[in-house]
C-alpha cells in the first residue's frame, strides 16, 4: 500500500519517527514535509536525531498568516496526493500542517489516518483547536492517545471511527531516551553538571507575542531564584531584547535538537512549558510540569496532579510553582507499544 505521511512541525517529526519504522516494513511510505517549521534544530536535526530518512518532499512553504500558510500547503500537497495516488494519508497533531493535509486528502477522497485525534481544549481562539476540529471530522481512522480523548470523539460522533491507540509519543520517548543520556553533552554545554535547573519552553502566540506577558511570565520565575534553561527561539530573543530587561536565573539558550532536549528534560527538577507534546514529555519523564496556559488538551496530566496550569497573565506565578508538589506515583494514561497497535490497524484497511 502506498501511504502519504505529511509533517512540517517538531511534534509532528517526533510522531512520525516511531510509526515510520512500523510502515516501512510493510508499505511503501512517501514522507511530505511542508516546511511549516524551517529552523534546522526543529527540523532537520531532528529527523538526523531520530533516524527518519529525508522526506521525498520538501514544500518549503515557510511562514505567513494562518490562510496564507495553509492555502499554500494545500495547494502544493493536492500535486503531490495526485502525482503519487496514495491509497492512505497519514497526519499527526494539530497544526496548519495538519489542516491542510486533512482538506486537501477529503477533496481527493483519500482516506485519512489521523494520529493524536480527540483532543479538545474548548478554547476556540487557539488556531490548534480549529484545526484539530476539523481534522477529526475529515478523517476516516481515529487514533486516539487516551481515554478522555475517546470518550470526546464519542460525544462527537464519530466512535465508529475511533481507535483508543495510546499516545505515540511514549515509543519515540522509549527508543530515544538512552540515546540520548548516553550521546548527548548538553549539561556540559550548558554547564548545569550536578547542578539543579528548572527547563523553560514558550511558544504560544499569547505568551510570546505580547511583551508585557513575556515579561511577567520570565520576571516571576526569576523570583524563583533558581537556575532556568530557556531555549529560545531566534523571534523570541528580538522580542526580550527589544524589552531592554535582563532576568539574573535565567539563561537563554539557542533552540536544542530532539536529542539534547529529551536529556535536558531528563535532568531538569521541573519543566515550564507552553507546550502540548512537552506536557506529555514531562508526564512520561515523570517531571513536575508548569503550563503557563488557562487549559490544556491534556486534562489527564492535571488531574494525576502532575501539571499544573497557571494563567501566564498571574501575579503570583512563582508563589504557586513554589508550593505545587506532584505525587509519589503516577499512573499510565498514554500506553505502550502504541506503534505496533497503529501499523496493525491500518495493516487492516
Amino acid at each position: 500500500m502506498r501511504i502519504v505521511s505529511v509533517v512540517g512541525a517538531r511534534p509532528q517529526f517526533i510522531k512520525l519517527a516511531a510509526l515510520s519504522a512500523r510502515l516501512a516494513v510493510d508499505h511503501e511510505e512517501i514522507i511530505v514535509h511542508t516546511g511549516q517549521h524551517y529552523d534546522y534544530a526543529m527540523s532537520e536535526k531532528i529527523f538526523s536525531d531520530l533516524g527518519i530518512r529525508n522526506p521525498d518532499y520538501h514544500l518549503g512553504v515557510g511562514s505567513g498568516s494562518h490562510a496564507t500558510q495553509t492555502g499554500e500547503m494545500m495547494k502544493a500537497l493536492e500535486e503531490v496526493m495526485v502525482n503519487r495516488n496514495p491509497q492512505i494519508v497519514v497526519i499527526f497533531g494539530d497544526t496548519n500542517t495538519t489542516l491542510a493535509g486533512a482538506v486537501a486528502a477529503s477533496k481527493l477522497n483519500i482516506p485519512i489516518v489521523h494520529v493524536e485525534a480527540g483532543l479538545r481544549s474548548y478554547n476556540r481562539s487557539m488556531p490548534e483547536e480549529i484545526n484539530r476540529i476539523i481534522a477529526d471530522h475529515v478523517s476516516d481512522y481515529l487514533f486516539a492517545p487516551t481515554r478522555t480523548a475517546a470518550g470526546i470523539l464519542e460525544k462527537e460522533g464519530l466512535a465508529d471511527k475511533t481507535y483508543l491507540t495510546g499516545d505515540i509519543m511514549v515509543d519515540t520517548l522509549s527508543n530515544n531516551l538512552q540515546v540520548a543520556l548516553e550521546k548527548s553533552n548538553i549539561t556540559k554545554e550548558l554547564e548545569v553538571d550536578g547542578r539543579e535547573f528548572s527547563l523553560l519552553t514558550l511558544h504560544r502566540n499569547y505568551n510570546v507575542d505580547n511583551p508585557a506577558i513575556l515579561v511577567n511570565i520570565l520576571d516571576q520565575l526569576d523570583r524563583l531564584d533558581e537556575l532556568i534553561i530557556f531555549p529560545v527561539h531566534p523571534r523570541t530573543r528580538k522580542i526580550i531584547e527589544n524589552t531592554e530587561m535582563s532576568w539574573a536565573n535565567i539563561s537563554l539558550t539557542e533552540p536544542l535538537g530532539y536529542i539534547d532536549f529529551i536529556a535536558a528534560e531528563h535532568y531538569s527538577k521541573r519543566i515550564i512549558t507552553d507546550s502540548g507534546g512537552i506536557q506529555k514529555e514531562a508526564f512520561i519523564l515523570g517531571r513536575p510540569c508548569i503550563t503557563l496556559r488557562t487549559e490544556t488538551e491534556w486534562v489527564e496530566t492535571v488531574e494525576a496532579g502532575w501539571n499544573l496550569l497557571v494563567d501566564p497573565s498571574d501575579a503570583d506565578i512563582c508563589g504557586k510553582i513554589r508550593t505545587f508538589e506532584v505525587p509519589a506515583s503516577k499512573e499510565d494514561i498514554f500506553g505502550e507499544d502504541v506503534s505496533s497497535k497503529m501499523a496493525g490497524i491500518i495493516n487492516s484497511i
